[in-house]
């Protein structure tokens, strides 16, 4: 399993731990990853997600995980994410449809 958020697409960074002496060596800043279900308004079921700790709360200020897909840029979303944002959006055309 890869250090790689499901939605930011965000993964480890590279830098340098300093010491007291000026020491310089190398180290990774980890991505704060967790474990959550989130669940879909319009489709009607959940997904268990690793997303950042930063990402979910940018799920809960947008409303929820539909409304966060919709706004999401492909390129960032893990493939499975994908599928799901793919889904909701014919789902959410499907119900434009059926109220025009």
């Amino acid at each position: 399993m890869s250090w790689r958020c499901d939605l930011t697409g965000k993964k480890p960074l590279v830098g340098n731990k300093v010491s007291h002496s000026n020491t310089k060596t190398k180290r990774r800043f980890m991505p704060n990853l967790r474990n959550v279900t989130l669940i879909s308004d319009a489709l009607g079921r959940s997904f268990k997600v690793r997303i950042s700790a930063n990402a979910l709360r940018t799920v809960d200020h947008r409303g929820g995980l539909d409304s966060f897909l919709l706004k999401a840029k492909d390129a960032e979303l893990a493939p499975k994410m994908l599928d799901v944002k793919r889904q909701v959006v014919k789902k959410a055309a499907k119900a434009e449809a059926a109220t025009a």
